[in-house]
């Protein structure tokens, strides 16, 4: 018998009820078969809609700016991008909010001053990072608004770097110089160096000005700190405005014009303002830090030269016990400790310091400082990992006595130190260069007799003896060079005997031996450089790619600087005029009015090639300074330029490669 009753139990589903799941069901569906791309990139850049106080106002009162926007936005780097003349004591407060940036001023508005606000391209839409733009805001408190500007470069003084983020101002002054000027008045208009060393000066008045940048320390814009990295120019600058006119055409259509307008726009200058940025010799003297790598040598490290060493007391050792080196200018000392037995038994080293540092009246007066110092590596652990080494070195022997291997005394114990004279070069030598001899440990006695110089005679095939002169470097006593006459393509051998050297450790050297080979004069190249300067007394240097000095000559009445025995390859070039004619660069002095001595770079490198002469002429002041130092050579690379993304164009370029 057929059972009727088969759906009891089942919910009746409604018609109505049941099409409308059905549809749910096809929308899903229907939405399975494409993702849809979310819409447009927003590829505009935000802009201005109103301000309060407008842009370019007068009589302004307030010293709270609104700046609304037709997004939302952000400011990128506020802190380094945004400057506002003139110069804030009080800093401002600077912020994105919304759609809104408000800037509140602390300090007390100056009357009848114009006020900018540059945000260079700080300013950006929230949401697609899009660029606004380079925006200057400014409004004036008296009648006028002030619309010149001046611009320029700040290099290094010492190698034409472009300089990033210091700030360059105006002073006004009359045609006399004042020492006095960047010490007792802050800067007035201001800017901030981009990445390419760049800066504008933005809302000046007409008038006489001075130019400064300034490194500022202390955020008071004015030089009151020998750490400070200053420029400074001398000369008078008179801001001038002219017009340019710039086209606009019309065409009627892809071959016709129909309409060419003329706008005129204002240029302004001075544009090619260039401040050589330095830091003055004499800087603060203070300790800085301690360094105890090892047990048996500590250094110490003061952040200017020292005009005599400090006075070192040991509190739990005796320091007379102690072999000070030093470098010439005394700001890096080196002590090591010759008493063993207490480096063995004793991990820290506690001293009484003191030393000459530099006061608020800017002189200098004793400080002393206790210092405990421990190396990082103490006695202990080297003790632990010698004998693990000791332990597998016993193992090998006994396993090459088994092996019949072990027939002479083996010196690779290692506990044996091994105290060796690193003789350089190890294999070639060019004929204008001489041998460098070091060792790792301050010496307690040195038998010279033990350093042996050779030369092979081809003729005999013998080594024969030749004379030289071993000269111990004047501020390294682990360092010494030996001189002799070198002559091309011939041999020569250096060779250090057995016991020739007991280090203040106790330790031994080992002998050493090094032969070279002069090369031949056909392996060189020679670059004569002529300066076609009126000045005389440049120190011509060439460099490496990556700006290091590598020969150095000085150049004669006529302006001849001579390079012999160059290896093949390329070469970069600069020169400095050395003033006070002691072949080093020296810094400039604010005080004195003195510039740093003046750095010249050769716009590209030179070739040098085996068996050339290259001839050179240059004339230093005849190329723009910042059309100087070669771009392989510059370090400080300049801003990336914003950009919207253009995401668009690439999303349809992406479709249509699906597609195809």
């Amino acid at each position: 018998m057929m059972n009727l009753n088969h759906n009891k139990g089942r919910r009746r589903i409604p018609i109505r009820e049941g099409m409308m799941g059905m549809l749910a069901f096809l929308l899903v569906a229907c939405a399975t078969i494409g993702t849809p791309d979310g819409g447009r990139y927003d590829e505009e850049p935000p802009y201005v809609v109103k301000s309060n106080p407008g842009d370019k106002a007068t009589g302004v009162t307030t010293k709270k700016i609104r700046i609304n926007f037709n997004e939302y936005i952000k400011l990128e780097n506020a802190s380094e991008k945004v400057i506002i003349s003139p110069a804030q004591l009080e800093p401002a407060n600077v912020r994105a909010d919304g759609k809104q940036i408000k800037v509140d001023l602390y300090d007390s508005l100056k009357p009848n001053t114009t006020y900018t606000i540059d945000f260079s391209d700080a300013v950006e839409d929230n949401n697609e990072g899009n660029p606004m733009g380079n925006y200057t805001f400014s409004f004036s408190t008296g009648d006028v608004i002030d619309t010149m500007e001046v611009s320029g470069n700040v290099v290094a003084a010492s190698n034409l770097e472009p300089v990033k983020g210091t700030l360059v101002g105006l002073i006004p002054c009359d045609s006399t110089w004042h020492d006095s000027l960047f010490r007792t008045i802050p800067l007035l208009r201001l800017g901030r160096t981009n990445g390419s060393g760049r800066f504008t000066i933005k809302g000046v008045k007409p008038g006489r000005y001075r130019c400064f940048a300034l490194k500022d320390g202390d955020g008071n814009f004015r030089f009151s700190q020998k750490s400070e990295e200053i420029a400074f120019d001398t000369t008078v600058i008179v801001p001038t405005v002219y017009y340019e006119n710039h086209s606009d055409t019309i065409w009627r259509d892809s071959l016709h014009i129909d309409t060419i307008f003329y706008t005129p726009r204002p240029k302004f200058g001075p544009s090619d303002i260039i401040l050589r940025s330095f830091l003055e010799d004499g800087q603060e003297r203070h300790f800085l830090k301690s360094e105890r790598q090892e047990p048996d040598w500590f250094k110490l490290y003061f952040t200017a030269p020292l005009d005599s060493l400090p006075t070192v007391r040991g509190l739990n050792f005796d320091e007379n016990q102690l072999v000070v080196l030093t470098v010439p200018t005394n700001d890096t000392i080196t002590y090591w400790f010759t008493d063993t037995a207490y480096v063995h038994h004793q991990d820290t080293a506690r001293i009484e310091l003191t030393y000459m540092e530099s006061d608020t009246l800017g002189g200098f007066s004793p400080k002393t400082d206790t210092l405990e110092l421990i190396p990082k590596n103490t006695w202990g652990k080297k003790h632990k990992q010698m004998q693990k080494k000791i332990e597998d070195w016993e193992k090998r022997q006994e396993k090459r006595v088994k092996q019949g291997k072990l027939r002479e005394p083996d010196r690779t114990r290692p506990d044996v130190v091994q105290l060796k004279f690193s003789i350089t070069p190890s294999h070639s030598l060019d004929p204008n260069r001489n041998v460098r001899i070091t060792i790792d440990e301050p010496l307690a006695e040195f038998n010279e007799d033990a350093v042996h110089f050779q030369r092979f005679n081809q003729k005999d095939s013998i080594w024969q003896d030749e004379p030289y002169v071993l000269q111990e470097d004047p501020y390294n006593p682990m360092a010494w060079t030996l001189f002799a006459d070198w002559l091309p393509k011939e041999e020569y051998k250096v060779s250090i005997d057995t016991l020739a050297a007991r280090s203040i450790l106790g330790h031994r050297t080992f002998p050493s031996s090094v032969e070279m080979r002069v090369r031949s004069l056909d392996e060189y190249g020679t670059l004569f450089m002529h300066l076609k300067d009126p000045d005389t007394g440049f120190v011509v240097q060439l460099l490496n790619k990556d700006d290091k000095v590598l020969y150095t000559a000085r150049s004669n009445e006529k302006g001849d600087a001579d390079f012999f025995y160059l290896t093949p390859g390329s070469y970069y070039v600069r020169a400095f005029l050395d003033v006070n004619g002691n072949d080093l660069w020296d810094t400039g002095d604010y005080d004195a009015g003195r510039q740093p001595e003046l750095m010249f770079y050769f716009p590209q490198p030179l070739k040098v090639r085996a068996m050339w002469d290259i001839e050179q002429d240059w004339e230093p002041r005849g190329i723009p300074v910042m059309q100087q130092k070669p771009k392989d050579l510059i370090k400080q690379k300049a801003d990336k330029v914003k950009f919207i993304l253009g995401r668009n164009a690439e999303r349809e370029r992406q479709k249509q490669n699906k597609n195809n």
